[in-house]
């Protein structure tokens, strides 16, 4: 397929589909703007990956949308989203479900489009894509150099798992990780994973390929790593361990000497800086501010408010002495349900670290961010907190054993012991149940005592 054929979607496409996608996306799971009226679209490219004129064949046509919804604060207003549109004359009763819609006017008129994903011929052009790198328009493919071959046709399935991105796993070998809503500039997701591949950590599995859009901005779109084949997600181990009233602590021990191994890695492949006192008063303040609007959002919060904003202020006040915090490049949103037991190059009993994206609400820019790593272990910390929950009774001996053999295992791993910064640990962990106390309220009540409970433990504590 040559470039000339595979850029030249016409413009006028993008009204044709629109009645389409006013109806479609706002289903989506990884749709962000629900609950908020979509206005209209405006078209940041188009790339034929497989010509769409091609007969009675699948075309597949490769889509960055910009989303409007004035409703929603900017940038989130005009949110660009990653489409991957399969075209066909007639839809195969195999693929009724990935149905978007029939097109009756504009350039495929008489066509119907469909989740492209979900059609095996399809998801197996991109894998032969990124198995052979270079340039397709807007769109370039890259390759690891240090990684095997990929082989060629590996059958594709997606998965139906995840909720904020799509992904692709091919013949349980490899994971392909599609980008939803996307933002200018280098994803973590794939920034961080090649750093620690370069460093030669081992506890995040490599990115074999990936695919970026590189005009009019540059965009993470895809990447690539190996299927961790019979891994087991360390949540659902925890819930299992909980329900059979055993002890977690040597896996929880075992994950503290991983975040360490992946903090220390990274921290000696990017930049670190320090924290000093307009940094940490900035922290600290950025902090109080979050837990002002949450009090008002959630009203359960109010009378702990001067208790837990003494966390904050004692942060800014070891600032204000002169004390200074080492700050480097972290995970960003690390819990339980981001890491995997087996399945690594060490076999059974190996972890692995995943979905370095950080959270997809913040700002692209505030996830590139040099970070203490304690925000990695109050997010670990919380996580045993939930997990423990969960359990009826609730168990709160076993999360605070876990608490313990994770930071014991961190220290081991020879990372600074994250108890002997207890101030800033105090923190982090602050704010974090803050976040949960809102996230909670808004989309899960029936888990509000969860991190209302933290927050009771939290505000004894200053």
């Amino acid at each position: 397929m040559s470039e000339a054929a595979s850029t030249r979607t016409p413009v006028a496409l993008l009204p044709s589909l629109a009645p389409l996608l006013h109806a479609w996306l706002p289903h989506q799971r990884w749709f962000a703007g629900k609950g908020h009226p979509v206005t209209g679209f405006s078209l940041v490219s188009a790339t034929e990956l497989l010509p769409l004129d091609g007969g009675s064949g699948p075309g597949l046509l490769h889509m960055l949308v910009r989303v409007k919804q004035p409703g929603l604060p900017a940038p989130s207003s005009q949110d660009c989203y990653q489409l991957l549109l399969g075209v066909r004359e007639t839809l195969p009763p195999h693929l009724a479900p990935a149905l978007i819609g029939h097109l009756a006017e504009g350039p495929l008129a008489g066509r119907t489009v469909y989740e492209g994903l979900h059609d095996p011929r399809l998801a197996e052009l991109i894998l032969e894509r990124l198995r052979t790198p270079g340039a397709l328009g807007p769109l370039r493919f890259d390759r690891f150099d240090r990684a095997p071959a990929i082989p060629a046709s590996l059958a594709a399935r997606p998965l139906d798992a995840e909720q904020s991105n799509s992904s692709l796993v091919y013949g349980d070998a490899y994971i392909l990780k599609f980008f939803r809503r996307v933002h200018p500039g280098p994803n973590p997701d794939l920034e961080l994973p090649l750093a620690l591949a370069r460093a030669g950590c081992d506890r995040v599995p490599v990115p074999v390929a990936w695919y970026e859009a590189t005009s009019p901005e540059p965009y993470t779109l895809g990447v690539l790593q190996p299927f961790l084949r019979g891994s087991q997600d360390g949540w659902l181990l925890a819930l299992d361990s909980l329900a059979a009233g055993h002890s977690f602590t040597d896996e929880a021990r075992a994950l503290g000497r991983v975040t360490a191994e992946v903090h220390t890695a990274l921290a000696g492949e990017l930049p670190t800086v320090m924290l000093r006192r307009p940094q940490t008063e900035h922290l600290a303040d950025a902090m109080a501010q979050r837990l002002e609007a949450a009090a008002q959002a959630v009203p359960a919060l109010l009378p702990y408010v001067p208790q837990l904003r003494a966390a904050f202020d004692a942060l800014a006040a070891l600032g204000s002495r002169g004390r200074a915090w080492r700050a480097q490049r972290v995970h960003g949103d690390l819990h339980l349900g981001q890491t995997l037991r087996g399945g690594g190059p060490h076999g059974d009993g190996h972890w692995s670290v995943i979905d370095f994206e950080g959270e997809p609400a913040r700002p692209l820019g505030e996830r590139r961010r040099p970070q203490p790593p304690v925000r990695d272990v109050a997010g670990m910390l919380r996580s045993f907190d939930y997990a423990a929950r969960t359990h009826r009774p609730w168990n709160p001996d076993w999360a605070e054993l876990c608490r313990t053999a994770y930071c014991e295992g961190y220290a081991e791993a020879g990372g600074d012991d994250p108890r002997a910064e207890a101030e800033l640990l105090r923190a982090y962990e602050t704010d974090k149940a803050v976040y949960e106390v809102v996230y909670e309220a808004r989309h899960r009540p029936d888990w509000l005592p969860v991190p209302m409970a933290a927050i009771d433990r939290l505000a004894a504590t200053t």
